[in-house]
């Protein structure tokens, strides 16, 4: 048995097929893993994502803490309480501790992390803490929901009513805003626009319900896997991990280089293999004949003398044929080849993200 979210009744009441994901009993979907992530990318659905990390960081100290702690630079949501940002936790060889979504509160900030890293990362974010005045709070009170889909917000907006409506119409994508224990973001990992909405465990089966009641349909780690892969977005043990730079894994966007005076943890190395160049780097594949790419899969590009491999891989509901991210030799062209069943198979090389707002980037 593992551990439950305050949601972990309703999901059985509903019919969801619960199995381990990183030592939480979770829905792996609720009957049609396709219909559940059709659903989002056409209307509305909702994901219990209750599992994930939820650390306040507070104290004189918090600001020049998370400045050292990981790779953006939280100076630049200074003057925006609930702005945030994306970013990764890096150890001292520039590898990802974890990726993690950084909210300022007033005061202070909030940090969500994964579940699956969660010791690791409390361990390691409490022995960095030592060094500043800062104080670090777990909060296991709290339940989150993601809500996501072209109806989502509108969806949300009728269970809360009209008292939420105008600050939820504020609300611009990476922003939050905070009542009471209710923390409403205009944050996702599924490539839709929508919220994941942070509230009391005891308030979460209320609001579960009364969203599957104006249509919301409840979705499972299925959908939400293939739905983060369409949307070309990271997972933990796949794409980024601690033997894994953001160089490598189409992260180098998070990484905030200015000021060059801020030393944060990872940057040395980070600079002297920026300076060599990276060796691979994350693509994304196309395979529109028979067949289905899958982790682990090694990739054939011409002319390198070391293979890639496929990170992450699944037929896309969406495009209706199989999708892969990849880490291979910086020197792949237009078109690779992947080892599937003893067989060299051609597929297409793209940016590593196929579809967003339900439209296809292929």
């Amino acid at each position: 048995m593992g551990n439950k979210t305050a949601l972990y009744d309703t999901h059985v009441a509903m019919g969801g097929k619960m199995v381990d994901f990183g030592g939480w009993d979770m829905p792996l979907h609720y009957g049609s893993q396709l219909e559940e992530h059709h659903k989002v990318r056409k209307d509305a659905g909702m994901f219990d994502v209750s599992h994930m990390t939820v650390v306040d960081v507070d104290g004189a100290g918090a600001r020049d803490y998370l400045r050292t702690l990981v790779a953006n630079d939280v100076a630049k949501l200074d003057g925006n309480p609930g702005k945030a940002l994306y970013t990764g936790m890096l150890n001292e060889n520039g590898g990802v501790v974890d990726d993690l979504i950084v909210y300022l509160r007033d005061p202070g900030y909030r940090v969500v992390v994964n579940c699956a890293t969660r010791e690791k990362d409390l361990a390691w974010m409490n022995a960095q803490a030592s060094n500043f005045d800062v104080t670090l709070t777990e909060r296991p009170h709290l339940a989150m929901v993601a809500i996501q889909g072209p109806q989502a917000i509108d969806k949300v907006k009728q269970v809360l009513g009209i008292d939420w409506t105008a600050a939820i119409d504020g609300l611009k994508v990476f922003s939050s805003v905070a009542r009471g224990d209710w923390f409403v973001a205009r944050t996702g990992y599924t490539g839709e626009d929508g919220l994941e909405i942070m509230l009391n465990n005891e308030d979460a089966p209320g609001f579960w319900q009364a969203l599957a009641d104006v249509g919301v349909a409840p979705c499972g780690l299925g959908a939400r896997d293939t739905l983060r892969l369409e949307a070309g977005m990271n997972l933990y043990g796949h794409e980024m991990d601690d033997d894994t730079s953001p160089l490598e894994a189409n992260m180098a966007w998070t990484i905030a280089w200015e000021p060059a005076e801020r030393k944060f943890i990872g940057r040395e190395a980070l600079e002297q293999e920026k300076a060599a160049g990276v060796a691979n780097k994350l693509v994304g594949l196309v395979l529109e004949d028979r067949g289905v790419l899958r982790a682990g899969q090694q990739v054939v590009v011409d002319g390198a003398e070391s293979r890639g491999i496929i990170t992450s891989g699944t037929f896309s509901p969406t495009l209706g044929y199989s999708i892969a991210m990849a880490r291979v030799p910086v020197s792949v062209g237009d078109t690779a080849q992947v080892e599937i069943r003893n067989k060299l198979v051609p597929v297409r090389v793209v940016k590593p993200s196929f579809v967003r707002n339900g439209k296809s980037l292929v």
